[in-house]
């Protein structure tokens, strides 16, 4: 999909580009509005038919009504009344839990649930809000985004570098595009991995029919995407999931999240891959409620940035900081555990 951003009309004052991309070729017809929930993060088809009903849908420059079926090479662009998030960049008094700080940077163990910067959907109550309250004159990544030198998804928790200085950022950022900074992850994937040890590698890059997944590109799709490297190691086999470290050579958007998938091992009640279903296991009654009662204690993807390790900007000294698995991953992690003893036992 290509990116299409043309001139807004002279009545759009009051609305602001979101989204713009154009239909893919193989597109079969499809109301605007079932077609949008693939491609507009956080928004409901309440959502879509109402920014339709206020003249913010538009193909190819003509506003449209949500029953409009799209086509291929149809260039949509979806405006909402709210600004994109670079206008909202408002300090907020929250909470956030700094494993280190100095004069160039700081630590954060971000929690689950939180959003790392502002975007459609989630305007307040994010890293980034609550960043600009605590500091002045945080530096500017290169999308503008204050003190972020990479982020982890929403639902994902764990340690994040914040850089405070424009040293700090420039020279934090060389260490992620060189590969140099060490990111190890914990999750829980479905199925058991029977490889001790592996590597996935394989461009990732957005999925071609639905905007909020990211898929790996093979074959004649190759050139598609950007490189990415995930190396696995088992922890622990737990029956039907196994616990595993991940390694990150490349920082892509979801990239665990995309190799495990690839590899057939989606996270455990990762919702965006279809990880929230059953995968692996028994078809009994009693094997179905023992899954949902452990979503319930983990109602999330089952992923923890557990190790952070960086050259620290101005001394040089290597620093390495560890935590440990939160509360909801650790509960179901010993759940399984339990579930995966009876299993030998009978």
């Amino acid at each position: 999909m290509d990116d299409y951003t043309p001139e807004l009309p002279d009545d759009d004052n009051d609305l602001h580009e979101h989204h713009s991309f154009t239909v893919e070729k193989g597109q079969k017809p499809l109301r605007i509005d079932k077609y949008l929930m693939n491609f507009v993060e956080n928004a409901t088809r309440t959502k879509i038919q109402a920014a339709a009903k206020n003249g913010g849908i538009y193909v190819n420059d003509e506003p449209v009504k949500s029953n409009y079926k799209v086509k291929p090479f149809d260039k949509i662009r979806v405006l909402f009344e709210h600004p994109p998030y670079e206008e909202l960049l408002v300090g907020e008094d929250i909470d956030i839990d700094v494993v280190y700080e100095d004069d160039q940077l700081l630590v954060v163990n971000k929690p689950a649930g939180m959003v790392v910067h502002p975007g459609h959907g989630n305007y307040s109550g994010t890293l980034i809000n609550a960043l600009i309250y605590r500091f002045e004159n945080l530096p500017n990544n290169s999308s503008n985004r204050p003190g972020l030198v990479h982020r982890i998804d929403k639902d994902t928790s764990g340690l994040l570098v914040v850089a405070k200085t424009e040293h700090a950022m420039n020279h934090l950022s060389l260490q992620f595009a060189q590969k140099t900074s060490e990111r190890e992850y914990v999750a829980i994937a479905w199925g058991n991995i029977e490889e001790e040890e592996g590597t996935v590698e394989g461009n990732i890059g957005r999925h071609p029919k639905n905007r909020l997944q990211n898929t790996v590109f093979l074959g004649d799709e190759s050139d598609k995407g950007k490189p990415a490297v995930t190396h696995y190691k088992v922890i622990e086999r737990l029956g039907y999931v196994t616990l595993v470290s991940c390694k990150l050579e490349t920082g892509r958007t979801h990239q665990i999240r995309v190799h495990m998938k690839h590899i057939g091992h989606t996270l455990f009640n990762d919702e965006r891959y279809g990880g929230e279903k059953i995968l692996k296991g028994t078809t009994f009654t009693k094997y179905k409620q023992f899954v949902e009662n452990c979503f319930k204690i983990l109602p999330r993807q089952a992923l923890h940035a557990k190790t952070l390790g960086f050259e620290h900007p101005t001394t040089g000294e290597f620093m390495r900081f560890d935590t440990e698995i939160p509360e909801d991953m650790q509960l179901c992690i010993e759940k399984w555990r339990n579930y995966a003893r009876h299993q030998e036992m009978e």
